[in-house]
């Protein structure tokens, strides 16, 4: 029960020169290009897609209304038990089960980027239908691919060699998401030739951006397939088993979706008692429950039916769950609280972050100057800090110092309220809060890797992925309330102290994993 549970006092692992020279494993630099796969379709599903709506003439609200494809991500979970579960038909004899889910992924990425480049929103309402279609779909193939990424990771290589993978991985990431977003703007002005609203120039950019996925497909046949782990329990080769679990998958989404539709906003009636940000987010935090509680009642009702087998829907929805509790015991609570509180400081910050510097009296030009040149470099150097510090030292070790430089970063917002919009206070600002993320988050993707089971990889990982966004998400969408209501620097404040939360864990977790040593 060791695994996950390492002591904050652990002795160096490897040397310096033995830890810098791991980067150059072949399995490392592979994640690098995973990365920049992974990475590529998140903005053109969020902020440039968004340009290219609004040049379109398409209404901020219906932009906005635009968001929830990103869903996807947050939900991914729902479907990893059956990449875990089902080889893809043919092409897992040829590539491997987790080659072959990969080549489905980017593959539908490619054709989801190509038909929405093939769509002109402005055309007419069939047309946004159309294009929100295919903003879906490609935010599912990127959740998917996602997934697989992630079980790939964790089933390439040992424990010790994770840190350095989620570097690399997230200085790939951070690169995709620099073409797909920033790059993908210039692409597109470049490409207008017109006064005002030029389709072409975006579908070129579309099309360009497609052809970019051609990097992780060329990875995918490059790379060696993991060594295969046998999913425990009964295992699924029949055509039949395959269409039941796709009927019980689609159903129990659209019960979800019902339920949310359905649940209602009860925010106004507690506004009174609690206040507007704490009534909203319990009237959020009700509406998601209640679809959650909608989606289970018909999965469990659909496989009493007979839809699905008891038997294989246990191994593929709670034995996975049932393993983390079965080698953790009591302590899982524990690992699951600092799961969802780890990110809990930089995310809900992050959110206005923007929003600060502009009311400082700042441009967007700099804001984008500095956030793409400082900011970029040095979540990419955060993160190779985080690897390799890792490797030295420890998991754990290395998420208690990034957990306590995101403390400290958050608290130097609020000490720049106070201070002249000097250009270099911006530039260290951001330079501080990225270099600080970074590093926690590689520590934190490696501390997740050896949470995760190899005979469960991607539903564990993926379940755990969306626990570290969902309570930070919920409480972020009512940080503008709260800068409202108290202002930046206690805002700042606020979020540095929920830094603290993850912090106290982390010793829970440790003193928890030295009590099961000695027993």
């Amino acid at each position: 029960m060791t695994d996950g549970l390492e002591l904050l006092n652990d002795k160096p692992r490897r040397s310096w020169a033995e830890s810098a020279r791991a980067f150059l494993h072949p399995k490392v630099l592979a994640l690098l290009f995973l990365g920049f796969s992974a990475g590529v379709p998140l903005y053109l599903v969020f902020s440039t897609l968004s340009v290219w709506l609004r040049e379109a003439g398409i209404e901020r609200a219906t932009i906005g209304f635009f968001s929830w494809a990103a869903l996807a991500y947050g939900f991914k979970f729902v479907w990893s038990p059956l990449i875990d579960r089902l080889p893809v038909p043919v092409l897992a004899r040829w590539l491997g089960r987790r080659r072959a889910w990969l080549l489905v992924a980017q593959a539908g990425i490619i054709g989801a980027l190509s038909f929405m480049a093939l769509t002109d929103p402005s055309g007419s309402e069939t047309h946004l239908v159309a294009m929100a279609l295919g903003a879906v779909g490609l935010a599912f193939c990127s959740a998917t691919q996602d997934i697989v990424i992630d079980a790939y990771r964790i089933e390439s290589a040992d424990e010790d060699l994770q840190g350095l993978m989620s570097a690399t991985y997230i200085a790939g990431y951070r690169l995709g998401m620099l073409v797909a977003g920033a790059g993908a703007l210039e692409l597109a002005g470049f490409l207008d030739h017109v006064q005002g609203y030029d389709y072409a120039a975006w579908r070129g950019t579309y099309f360009a951006m497609a052809g970019v996925m051609g990097i992780g497909i060329l990875t995918t046949f490059v790379i060696s397939e993991p060594p295969y782990v046998k999913p425990l329990g009964v295992v699924m080769d029949k055509g039949e088993d395959y269409l039941r679990f796709i009927v019980l998958f689609g159903l129990v989404a659209a019960a979800f979706a019902g339920g949310f539709i359905v649940m209602p906003d009860v925010s106004a009636g507690l506004t009174e008692p609690l206040g507007e940000a704490l009534a909203g987010f319990v009237s959020g935090a009700l509406r998601l429950s209640g679809a959650l509680a909608a989606a289970v009642v018909a999965g469990v009702a659909l496989v009493q039916l007979g839809l699905v087998a008891k038997d294989m829907a246990y191994e593929t929805y709670v034995a996975p769950f049932a393993d983390f509790f079965t080698r953790y015991g009591r302590t899982a609570l524990v690992i699951l609280a600092l799961i969802m509180t780890y990110r809990i400081s930089d995310i809900v910050m992050g959110v206005m972050a923007n929003v600060f510097y502009l009311d400082l009296g700042f441009d967007k030009e700099q804001i984008g100057l500095i956030s793409k040149g400082f900011g970029l470099g040095a979540t990419i150097v955060g993160g190779f800090i985080g690897g390799l510090v890792t490797v030295r030292y420890g998991v754990m070790k290395t998420m208690w110092m990034g957990g306590i430089l995101v403390v400290a970063s958050n608290a130097l917002f609020a000490v720049m309220v106070g201070v002249s919009p000097h250009i270099w206070v911006l530039m260290a600002v951001i330079s501080a809060d990225n270099l600080s993320g970074g590093i926690s988050s590689a520590a934190f993707v490696a501390y997740l890797s050896g949470l995760t089971s190899k005979s469960f990889t991607a539903t564990q990982y993926a379940l755990f992925s969306s626990l570290m966004m969902l309570l930070p998400k919920l409480i972020a969408g009512y940080s503008g309330v709260a800068v409202d209501a108290f202002g930046y620097v206690a805002f700042f404040i606020g979020t540095a102290l929920m830094g603290l939360v993850p912090l106290v864990l982390i010793l829970v977790v440790a003193w928890k994993g030295r009590a099961a040593l000695q027993r």
